[in-house]
């Protein structure tokens, strides 16, 4: 009842869903309503409120191939997921990324990032393979979350300059621009990020996400040779020797680098926003 008296006062055009249970209603309500709807599924596995709204949309973006198993393929259209300008018009070269953080450019940069809150899997890893990783050539950027920070900069505290140990990074385009290999979790719009950026990726999925959509996400680019996976019950035992690895393994960074540039798309947004105008127009 809230959603269609919201539809009636605003009067939209066409209303646009990302998923979720805040979208349901309002899309739900404006299809009953006769108001065309446009649907972005960011994920590989598409979410419970995007299946069901799907059947009456008007036209489905999308960012990976084969979503014709959860829509109807005469409305899908692959448009990849909008990634902040900062990054898809990156100009920042290695040596500015690595000037930025006070890094040394003879050195293999290891970047890591677990999200915006971190990752504690991937924060326990690192911090239990932390001094295996130091015998190698390598430094770390190690984003933490707010609750791992403190615990990382003591541990982090002995290799000095070597490891930059931050909560939170802001400048994530000096960061890829820094980083020879990223670990990360394998949200939809990192992945969409890492594909322009065309790092070495190994990601480490959030197992509790809705549908496991995380491990399906980063299987897209698995199956494609784009990037490498370790399971979250396995990020300890396993997440350094992989990193090593890829570190001693150039050919192997060529190929996943070059795979997954190809898999980038940089005008989503553009492409988005044409196909709502487009239904916004034959609506009128």
């Amino acid at each position: 009842m809230q959603a269609r008296s919201i539809i009636r006062q605003f009067k939209p055009g066409v209303i646009v869903g990302v998923g979720g249970y805040a979208s349901f209603p309002v899309l739900n309500a404006g299809q009953g309503m006769n108001i065309p709807t446009l649907i972005q599924e960011q994920n590989s596995f598409a979410g419970k409120s995007n299946k069901i709204l799907g059947r009456r949309a008007k036209a489905i973006c999308v960012a990976y191939e084969h979503m014709e198993q959860f829509f109807s393929k005469d409305k899908i259209i692959i448009t990849g997921n909008p990634v902040r300008k900062s990054i898809s018009d990156n100009r920042k070269t290695r040596e500015e990324g690595l000037a930025y953080f006070g890094l040394n450019s003879d050195l293999k940069t290891i970047l890591v990032v677990g999200g915006s809150l971190g990752a504690k899997s991937i924060n326990e890893s690192i911090d239990a393979g932390l001094d295996e990783l130091m015998k190698e050539d390598v430094q770390v950027i190690w984003q933490t979350g707010k609750h791992y920070h403190h615990h990382a900069e003591k541990r982090a505290k002995a290799y000095g300059s070597r490891v930059r140990v931050f909560d939170f990074i802001k400048e994530m385009d000096r960061g890829y621009a820094a980083a020879d290999i990223v670990l990360s979790r394998a949200g939809a719009l990192a992945i969409a990020e890492l594909c322009i950026v065309g790092k070495p990726v190994i990601f480490v999925p959030y197992p509790h996400a809705a549908e496991d959509h995380q491990t399906s996400n980063a299987m897209a680019l698995v199956n494609r040779n784009a990037a490498l996976l370790v399971k979250d019950h396995d990020a300890k035992t396993e997440l350094i020797n992989k990193l090593k690895t890829v570190l001693h393994d150039s050919n192997m960074q060529q190929t996943l680098s070059g795979n997954l540039k190809a898999m980038a798309i940089k005008d989503a947004d553009e492409r988005i926003a044409n196909k709502v105008i487009e239904i916004g127009r034959l609506k009128g």
